[in-house]
């Protein structure tokens, strides 16, 4: 009888043990650090607890300029980035070498062009000044704003990332000035207009109707420009991470953002594979380029 209550002893120690560790696992493994770019928005708050009902804790860790974000995902500082539009993506893979794959899709936040001193685009008069994004995939959306704006006219051929260089037609002698995209807002007093993507642009408390021109969050020019949720290419099956992007396309997430953003961003929920597809085509694009 001994052996029997010893070996039932046993049987339910393991049992446990495994269980303790299963447990274990499923909340201190599930602690995951989501590098961002802003974090006051209502609909963060929505997913930490949206979250948290799912087991997982979220930190939300913020950053100043674009292209940390990217560095501290490959770094391993992060496990999680969620601030950057698929264009924006392309062109750190390429300059950086690193393997960064989307695993779901958040917004598309138009890009507008605001001033405080002339209410259309007509009316910015000869040799004056825009600010601009400095790096090179909002820079280049920036300036097919400018050019559907009819303030400049680009080279047929300049692709998705033009440059300053790729204007060919500038009536008004326009002159580009180009910033650190969190500096978009601040230099408004000293310029006539300035490129502000509409997330910098809520946080600095302008709203997209108080654009004087904006580009079509819903045209199909936009693709380029779907913000995802990035992990490192061995995480691209992570349930948990998985897990946080869907949330991100709940109705009541999806609400939280038109709300903080006043309308202006546009939630989307597209597959994982179109926007892997997309963003080979634009690491492709960029390598043709420099060939």
């Amino acid at each position: 009888m001994s052996k029997k209550l010893s070996g039932l002893f046993i049987v339910l120690l393991i049992s446990l043990v495994m269980s303790g560790c299963a447990g274990k696992s499923a909340s201190s493994n599930n602690h995951v650090k989501i590098g961002v770019t802003g974090s006051d928005g209502q609909y963060w708050n929505i997913i930490k607890e949206r979250a948290k009902e799912e087991g997982i804790d979220i930190e939300l860790v913020e950053f100043s300029d674009y292209t940390l974000p990217n560095k501290a995902l490959a770094n391993g500082e992060l496990d999680v980035n969620s601030f950057q539009h698929l264009a924006f993506l392309s062109q750190f893979i390429v300059e950086n070498d690193v393997d960064i794959k989307p695993i779901g899709s958040t917004i598309v936040a138009p890009m507008g062009l605001y001033s405080e001193k002339f209410k259309t685009a007509e009316e910015i008069p000869a040799n004056s000044t825009i600010a601009i994004p400095n790096d090179p995939a909002n820079t280049g959306r920036g300036l097919k704003v400018l050019e559907k704006s009819g303030l400049i006219k680009l080279k047929d051929d300049a692709g998705l990332y033009p440059t300053p260089d790729d204007i060919v037609e500038n009536p008004k002698n326009i002159e580009i000035l180009t910033v650190v995209a969190q500096q978009t807002p601040r230099v408004l007093p000293d310029v006539a207009a300035s490129i502000i993507n509409s997330g910098i642009a809520g946080q600095a408390g302008l709203l997209l109707e108080d654009a004087i021109f904006h580009d079509d969050p819903h045209s199909e020019e936009t693709r380029p420009y779907l913000n995802v949720f990035a992990v490192r290419s061995e995480d691209i099956d992570n349930e948990t991470y998985k897990t946080i992007a869907k949330i991100y396309q709940e109705e009541r997430v999806i609400e939280a953002v038109k709300e903080d953003s006043n309308g202006a961003n546009v939630v989307v929920d597209i597959p994982v594979k179109e926007l892997q597809s997309t963003l080979d085509e634009l690491i492709s694009d960029i390598k043709a380029g420099k060939d």
